[in-house]
This record gives structure tokens, C-alpha cells and sequence, in this order.
């Protein structure tokens, strides 16, 4: 099993900037259905499981994101952020 995960994780960071971001993006959208759904007037029990299925999916494309960017990608996406923020600044 840990040979499946170390495959998977190497795989992962092998992929693009671009698509670490696009991944870690999609989070966004699956963690507001997982709670959004709450207001639709359904059971209790299909709320729980479309809850259980978004938030994983929300986590799971988190955690993709952010093994395909890696350290050195975070390092990145903080300088690009922290340079738009000061250019607003001026």
C-alpha cells in the first residue's frame, strides 16, 4: 500500500504549475455545495451522504493540489499573491 502512495505522490508532482493550481482551485467550488446542499429540502440521510461526498472530494482535490505544487510551488503562488496585494497597495 505505502508503494501505491509513494507512485501516486511522485506521479502528482510530477505534473504542472498550472494544473497544481487548477486542482487546488477546484476545491473551492466542491467545499461550498458540501454545505450549501444542506439547504435543499431533502432527507437528513441524503443530505449526510452528498456532505460526506463533496467534502471528500473537496479534500481530496485540497491535498492533490498541493502535493502537485509542492513546497517550492506554494513558495511561488505566495510571492505571486503578496506582489499583486502590493501593487494594489500603491
Amino acid at each position: 500500500m505505502k508503494r501505491l502512495f509513494d507512485k501516486l505522490r511522485r506521479w502528482l508532482s510530477g505534473l504542472s504549475f498550472r494544473t497544481g493550481v487548477i486542482v487546488l482551485l477546484m476545491c473551492v467550488p466542491f467545499y461550498i455545495i458540501s454545505f450549501a446542499q444542506m439547504a435543499l429540502p431533502i432527507s437528513a440521510g441524503a443530505k449526510g451522504v452528498l456532505w460526506v461526498i463533496f467534502f471528500g472530494l473537496a479534500k481530496t482535490t485540497q491535498y492533490g493540489g498541493l502535493t502537485i505544487l509542492g513546497a517550492e510551488g506554494i513558495k511561488r503562488l505566495r510571492k505571486r499573491f503578496s506582489a499583486k496585494s502590493a501593487d494594489k497597495a500603491q
